[in-house]
């Protein structure tokens, strides 16, 4: 599956279909923007609405991810419902993975938190205390905004 490729397919067939952006954009309830990021291969149309995508621009789901049309002699044989789940499972592979980076940011931050109220003494060492509580607040502040973009997908 190459996003690349997949996303030049469809901007080709949704030219073909003499459609801009917006008009497949309204027709799939989606932004022009989220189109623009498929056809430039930045992301992959959610599994939710990849039938109607394909629907739209008349092609089959294996097309879409061959990113070409099917070879009337072709003795390839998909499963849409097997592409679809696939691609489910995929997406919530990859939002879970994000949710675990941002829970791994959180728990760095907290650690150093701990190394940063055990420090102390001398001016150096407060200084690296201080650079050590600064680090594990901003680690922390990330991890909580990452894993609080995932929750709200």
């Amino acid at each position: 599956m190459n996003q690349l490729v997949i996303g030049k397919y469809i901007s080709q067939k949704r030219k073909e279909k003499n459609m801009t952006q917006a008009q497949l954009a309204e027709k799939l309830g989606v932004s022009n923007k989220t189109i623009s990021k498929w056809e430039n291969g930045n992301c992959m149309p959610d599994y939710s609405i990849v039938e109607n995508l394909c629907s739209e621009l008349g092609i089959t789901i294996a097309e879409l991810m061959d990113g070409e049309d099917s070879d009337e002699n072709s003795v390839r044989v998909y499963d849409e419902s097997q592409i679809i789940e696939l691609l489910k499972r995929t997406q919530e592979l990859e939002q879970h993975k994000n949710i675990m980076y941002g829970i791994i940011l959180i728990v760095m931050g907290i650690a150093f938190m701990a190394v940063s109220n055990s420090m102390g003494g001398s001016d150096v060492k407060d200084f690296f205390s201080g650079v050590l509580l600064g680090l594990s607040v901003c680690e922390m502040v990330a991890g909580i905004y990452v894993v609080g973009k995932n929750f709200i997908k």
